[in-house]
């Protein structure tokens, strides 16, 4: 046995590896995205970044249904958009093992709500692991596999943030066997689920539920640890690691199995100590479920939203909070920014300007939002803005301020293209706009259908966002530099007097992805008279100087000249090669 360092993704990847498992699909979303990253690198396998979760599903389903082990990883807001194949796949069950690793989001760190993704258990009546370290994700995750073929179902494998990004201590085999494909035998009575054949499946599925809850009751994945029979503690996941250490003398049921939870043994935990209670984060479903069995856990005042800590359990139990440091007084606020030399800058400039109703989606051009620029009116799922932008029309809304959709081009292939097509279709005057970066870049620079690259490295076809979008029938296409602003303004104002449904394609690089930067800028301080229009464009790398004067941090500016464009005094110049300043 090997020990590695490994936090809860890359140890998924190892478990789903480990298993056997040849195909991995998914779609990128914080905390989960780095799972898929870790298993395309690894040996025999095939990984791809689909559309959208809903088609990662699918395909997964597929290549199940044909004999492959298969891993499909998603956030929690991923969930909901595979829910339509996932109840399904319960019913007609699956051929090699099936695991969907979905990573929740307590605390929102990275999302737009908080769910808990233990709920779709009972919902799809699917079983639900939850590992409490990267040591378990592993383990449950290798075991996921052989639970979906002894059951014949889709197993969940939830994470949150905590156990995904967080690192742990996991032995490691050396060598691990490639399971080879199985064949695949035509079923029509499992795998096509017409009305008279799926009546057939949802009794198997009870029947297959049944049994689940007759394994859960000798699990291995659930554990009881009996201390001081005082105070019973029932939880899983992380939760479990903040109850070991505020109250380590406590006895604690933990749940790896959180669906189907195991009835008669948590009856019989609850006989065998004087007080029962639930300690969980995000939604109460254990308590719920616990009552629901007819058994009696406390409430004990932990908050309703958001993470939990140590602190929080024990102060709750009566336990001894552990020591932290006090945060350090004093220290300046760090808002989120778009990157120096961001191609969105320009986009939100233009709209600005023209003092647009802004429908805006999810991806770094969210933060479009926030002053600044303060030029983006709505934010709620992938692909919401253009269909909000058409109920802005249909509202009445438009005829004093024009009303827009953004969309990011990893977010339009995700889920934008079916409401372009609603626009058009029905005959929306809208204006959409595509901000084209040539990435994923907010989960951190994943591929996708835009970009010509595949997960695994592989160049490949980049779809023509001009001719996809005149094929659902928009007629007025037209493409456009961010950078440069006149052009970009001059765009949107001819599109938004147009009277016609119409898509601008931002189309410029994340400025992360230009290895090569230009010159930096600086300012001229007897030439700048501290107008701030070039602080007004939200640019980390530009900030108010002695006496209220533009100051521009040459060491942070990548010389997109976005700043010089906005700048009627011409106080912004080239300062000449960024390896001569300050001895760089």
């Amino acid at each position: 046995m090997v020990p590695m360092l490994l936090s809860g993704n890359e140890a998924v990847a190892r478990g789903a590896w480990a298993a056997g498992a040849l195909v991995g699909v998914g779609y990128p979303g914080t905390p989960s995205t780095q799972a898929l990253e870790v298993f395309a690198q690894m040996d025999g396998v095939y990984a791809e970044w689909a559309p959208n979760e809903k088609v990662a599903l699918e395909v997964a389903a597929g290549a199940s249904m044909g004999g492959a082990r298969s891993l499909v990883t998603m956030k929690h807001v991923g969930m909901n958009v595979a829910a339509d194949p996932l109840f399904t796949l319960a019913y007609t069950g699956v051929g090699a093992g099936l695991v969907i690793f979905v990573a929740d989001d307590p605390g929102m760190h990275s999302s737009q709500n908080e769910q808990d993704s233990r709920n779709w258990g009972p919902f799809a009546r699917v079983p639900v692991l939850e590992p409490s370290d990267s040591s378990e994700a592993l383990e449950f995750t290798r075991a996921g596999f052989d639970l979906s073929e002894r059951f014949d179902i889709p197993v969940i494998v939830r994470s949150t943030t905590r156990i995904s990004h967080s690192k742990g201590v996991v032995e490691l085999t050396r060598d691990q066997a490639r399971k080879p494909v199985g064949a695949y035998v035509k079923d029509i009575g499992k795998w096509v689920m017409m009305p008279a054949m799926a009546r057939v499946r949802r009794a198997s599925l009870d029947e297959r539920v049944r049994q689940m809850a007759s394994y859960a009751e000798e699990s291995p994945l659930n554990r009881i640890e009996l201390r001081d029979r005082s105070l019973g503690i029932v939880t899983s996941g992380v939760c479990y690691q903040y109850v070991r250490e505020a109250l380590p003398g406590a006895s604690v049921f933990k749940m790896g199995l959180s669906f189907p939870l195991p009835a008669g043994a948590l009856a019989e935990f609850e006989r065998s100590v004087e007080r029962l209670v639930v300690v969980e984060e995000a939604d109460n479903y254990l308590e719920s479920s616990l009552r629901a069995l007819g058994l009696s856990p406390e409430p004990i005042g932990l908050p309703e939203a958001g993470e939990l800590s140590p602190g929080l359990v024990a102060r709750a139990l009566g336990g001894d909070p552990p020591k932290t440091r006090d945060a350090v007084p004093g220290l300046p606020p760090r808002p989120p920014l778009m990157c120096p030399g961001c191609p969105h800058r320009g986009a939100y400039d233009a709209l600005r300007k023209v003092k647009a109703i802004v429908m805006g989606d999810i991806g770094c051009y969210t933060l479009g939002a926030l002053a600044p620029l303060s030029s983006m009116d709505s934010c709620v799922c992938m692909g919401a803005s253009v269909g909000m932008a058409h109920g802005m029309r249909l509202a009445g809304q438009g005829s004093e301020r024009p009303v827009v959709a953004v969309i990011g081009d990893s977010t339009f292939t995700h889920s934008g293209v079916t409401g372009l097509m609603d626009l058009a279709y029905n005959g929306s005057d809208a204006l959409v706009c595509i901000l084209d970066n040539r990435i994923t870049a907010m989960t951190g620079h994943q591929q996708n259908p835009v970009s010509g690259m595949t997960l695994q490295g592989r160049p490949t076809t980049e779809v023509d966002l001009e001719a996809l979008c005149r094929s659902v029938g928009v007629k007025r296409v037209r493409t456009v530099d961010p950078h440069d602003l006149a052009a970009a303004e001059k765009a949107v104002r001819e599109e938004v007097a147009s009277d016609a449904l119409s898509v601008i394609i931002f189309r410029a690089p994340c400025a992360l992805l230009i290895k090569e930067m230009d010159q930096p800028y600086a300012v001229d301080e007897d030439l700048c008279t501290a107008c701030r229009l070039c602080i007004r464009l939200g640019c980390p790398a530009i900030s108010k100087g002695e006496g209220g004067k533009a100051h521009i941090d040459v060491m942070l500016c990548v010389g997109c000249a976005d700043c010089v464009q906005v700048c009627k005094f011409s106080a912004i110049e080239l300062t000449g090669p960024a390896c001569d300043i300050g001895g760089v």
